[in-house]
């Protein structure tokens, strides 16, 4: 029954979710939630060969620590478990410079949304011809230059798009190779924002609809314009195979519709992908070799009942590759008991970052861990909130999580899982500057974005001319 005063009120408030346990010691790191290197030494904090709190000592908080090796890794894994398939890295999770070359260098793809993403890419030296543009809204201007810069493949998400890059075609003479996305309506378990193959939502073109098999009639009738396949995408942060499969079987009868009627052989085929990784404990993700085998099995299946050859395949790990290889650093300013109903006293934690640098709590009321970084306590853990500094309720790092007891200022928090979505959508709220991203490996640190400046702010800002 939620109190009249609000929910941080009501009897029980402070349990936390009934996933959250208490631990024995809070100092205690748990493995699959942090990169492969990160480690405790006498409750100090190493990730790369490095103590976080000399990285700190030199680049100030708050600050992402991004683990190459781990990044790497994962790559491969993902490389190898899918090595029949082609592999797109999300751009949008996280991307730089350093970064695409990784991505390349590993044997991934990699998909761009916007003419920024494919201006780092094309910088970083990374195959044209390996880059996928998505987004919903592509004006002429981008899509032109994708045409121009050689883009592997255009997926088509409107009618108004297909006639886009008919006349792109037609104006200059060049190959537009494409694919079409569709929504096969299918309700992913993960949050409402970032579930997409549903009817209601704006990506892709609606199977039910018909408007799916009237984009590729379309497309077929465009001179120039060459279509590779069908693209789905149920989803982000999804953990099993169960939507996959209704969206395979839903896109390949699709696939054979337009063989049969059509008369058209697609040769591709992308699944879409956004799987999940662990935030805490009650994340348990599945690893990109038993991804492969219960995705390979649903298309091989579905391709036999249909009578159709298997096309070629790619998917989308989405944040699975960099989300797990960075965690955030911050430095705790305050430490305030909060007194409540009943006796009930929850310790709020205020860091130096916030949404600022981690938009997903607020935005999608995603679920976080933390750690203390800089010591080990003998003190009994306590439920405390991180907060940031921002001039926002809802400015909430960490919802819930054990921390010593004995927290208090100067302390180096850490936050792990913060690679996606985090620094690529990170604000300037309260003229905030943005952190950097320092790349570790092998005991060298290395700044592969800088944090910004008061310079940088005030150079946008044209003053009273």
């Amino acid at each position: 029954m939620t109190h009249e005063a609000g929910w941080a009120h009501a009897p029980g408030a402070l349990r936390g979710p009934s996933w959250l346990r208490e631990p024995a010691d809070p100092n205690h790191l748990v493995p699959h939630l942090w990169s492969s290197t990160a480690h405790k030494v006498d409750g100090e904090l190493h990730v790369g060969g490095l103590p976080v709190a000399d990285l700190v000592a030199e680049h100030n908080t708050p600050a992402y620590v991004l683990d190459e090796d781990d990044f790497r890794a994962r790559a491969r894994a993902f490389r190898d478990a899918f090595s029949s398939y082609d592999v797109y890295y999300a751009g949008k999770a996280f991307l730089c410079t350093a970064v695409a070359r990784w991505v390349s260098e590993e044997g991934l793809s990699l998909d761009v949304c916007s003419n920024g993403e494919l201006s780092v890419a094309l910088r970083a030296g990374v195959d044209p011809a390996r880059i996928g543009y998505h987004g919903n809204n592509k004006s002429v201007t981008e899509l032109r230059r994708a045409v121009a810069e050689g883009v592997g493949r255009i997926v088509l998400d409107s009618f108004h798009e297909i006639e886009r890059v008919a006349m792109i075609a037609q104006d200059t003479g060049l190959p537009v190779r494409v694919m079409i996305r569709v929504t096969a309506g299918v309700e992913a378990h993960t949050h409402e924002y970032i579930a997409t193959a549903h009817e209601d939502q704006k990506f892709g073109f609606s199977i039910t609809s018909g408007d799916a098999f009237e984009a590729v009639r379309r497309v077929q009738d465009a001179p120039g314009v060459e279509l590779l396949g069908l693209h789905s995408h149920i989803g982000s942060q999804i953990f099993d195979s169960a939507g996959f499969e209704v969206a395979a079987r839903r896109v390949l009868a699709l696939h054979a519709r337009v063989s049969d009627e059509l008369g058209v052989t697609m040769p591709e085929m992308d699944l879409g992908g956004g799987f999940g990784i662990a935030y805490t404990t009650q994340d348990d993700p599945s690893d990109p070799a038993q991804l492969a085998t219960e995705m390979s099995k649903i298309v091989e299946h579905e391709c036999r009942a249909l009578g159709i050859p298997e096309p070629r395949l790619s998917i989308e790990p989405g944040r699975a590759i960099v989300g797990p290889a960075m965690c955030t650093v911050y430095t705790v300013g305050t430490v305030k008991p909060v007194h409540l109903d009943g006796g009930a006293v929850r310790t709020y934690v205020s860091v130096d970052g916030g949404m600022s640098d981690n938009i997903r709590t607020a935005l999608y009321d995603a679920d976080y861990s933390a750690t203390l970084a800089s010591r080990s306590s003998d003190a009994a853990p306590v439920l405390a909130r991180v907060v940031g500094k921002h001039c926002e309720a809802g400015d909430i790092v960490v919802k819930d999580e054990f921390l010593p007891g004995d927290v208090r200022p100067g302390d180096l928090l850490a936050v792990p899982g913060t690679g996606a979505y985090c620094r690529s959508m990170a604000s300037n709220y309260n003229h905030a500057l943005r952190p950097p991203v320092i790349a570790v490996r092998d005991g060298v640190a290395r700044v592969v974005v800088r944090r910004e400046t008061e310079d940088d702010l005030l150079a946008t800002d044209m003053g009273d001319q």
